[in-house]
């Protein structure tokens, strides 16, 4: 994130005059408490507070950006002292001339104009109200930009899940469309029957799922054997076995994450395999992880280190935005079977 340059002043005027209009309340009845004396506490406040105020934002607003975001500290040590002069001064004449000739009546005895004692007690007392109203107002600027920066991260997850989602859907319907023109160029009497499913697969893509961050695991099963038909009509020897081996009713997940390894066995494993067989295992470990598991053969001549594309791709990607790393997705050959297992936590509707 780049250096932050400039302050705001982006805090509602109203909370800067409750702040300001309870500090001085506060300091009013405390003093005039001590001194038994409220009208020359309402007096002293009034005078010290309309210099408190612009003091405060002079340094907020013209100080800090100009020369300590610029870590120029000494020049701020030196532009901030002869702020204070200043204030004393007018505070020393304020002082004077509306409440009383002693400009110090809480001191033990009279004190003069520029005498050292009441220069530090003056400074430290605009000190002390500086660093107060400074560390409030740069703590409430600082949760304020955290919950911005919160709000742009959580925007730019949703901005990049969205481009990954858009991204596989249209992958998707390439390779239908793909084994659609493949059949109607054989004139084959599967085309209406594919055209039906893929009206029926496009609806659930860009109606039931639109905008949706879980979907029940139910629909994505029924998804996923729709996908299943459509295959099975260009491959009339496959063998297709589902095992649902929990109860899943009340499972979600995110929408189409697991359709990328699905077509990735149709892809693979019925390239020249007359006894192209596929097995998608699903289940509940221990109540925590949801299992899925696909496993298909393959030729053996077949090169399976070239599985993959922008599906898997995607999908990995689209697990390392949602579940971080609390997630597994992990393949290997056993003999002429390709496994691809995925695990990913429970999310219940509830």
């Amino acid at each position: 994130m780049n250096e932050i340059r400039k302050l705001k002043f982006d805090i509602k005027l109203q909370n800067h005059i409750w702040f300001w209009g309870s500090y001085f309340t506060l300091n009013f009845l405390r003093w005039g408490a001590y001194f038994n004396d409220y009208p020359y506490s309402f007096k002293s406040n009034l005078i010290e507070f309309s210099l408190h105020i612009p003091l405060v934002y002079f340094n907020l607003f013209v100080l800090v950006p100009k020369y300590v975001l610029k870590q120029k500290y000494i020049t701020y040590t030196l532009a901030l002292l002869v702020s204070l002069f200043g204030i004393y001064l007018l505070k020393t004449a304020l002082t004077y001339y509306i409440i009383s000739e002693n400009i110090w009546p809480e001191a033990n005895r009279e004190y003069h104009p520029f005498e050292i004692n009441h220069i530090v007690a003056v400074c430290i007392g605009e000190l002390y109200v500086l660093a107060m109203a400074s560390s409030v107002y740069l703590t409430l600027t600082w949760l304020r930009e955290r919950e911005r920066n919160r709000s742009l991260r959580e925007n730019q997850f949703k901005i990049k899940l969205k481009y990954l989602e858009n991204q596989i859907q249209p992958h998707f319907f390439f390779n239908t469309l793909n084994n659609l023109y493949a059949l109607s160029l054989e004139s084959s009497d599967k085309v209406p029957d594919v055209i039906i499913k893929l009206s029926n697969l496009m609806e659930y893509v860009l109606y039931d799922v639109k905008g949706t961050k879980f979907v029940p695991l139910i629909k994505e099963i029924d998804y996923i054997q729709n996908y299943i038909e459509i295959e099975k009509l260009r491959f009339d020897n496959v063998e297709v076995t589902v095992n649902l081996e929990s109860n899943i009713e009340d499972i979600v997940v995110p929408p189409l994450i697991f359709i990328s390894l699905v077509e990735n066995a149709f892809k693979h494993g019925g390239v020249n395999n007359n006894n192209f067989k596929i097995k998608i295992n699903c289940k509940v470990i221990d109540n925590k992880m949801l299992d899925f598991e696909i496993l298909n053969n393959f030729v053996i001549s077949q090169n399976v280190k070239s599985k993959g594309g922008i599906g898997l791709v995607n999908t990995k990607k689209r697990l390392k935005l949602i579940y971080k790393n609390n997630f597994s997705l992990k393949d290997k050959i056993k003999l002429n079977y390709y496994i691809i297992r995925l695990q990913i936590p429970i999310h219940n509707e509830n």
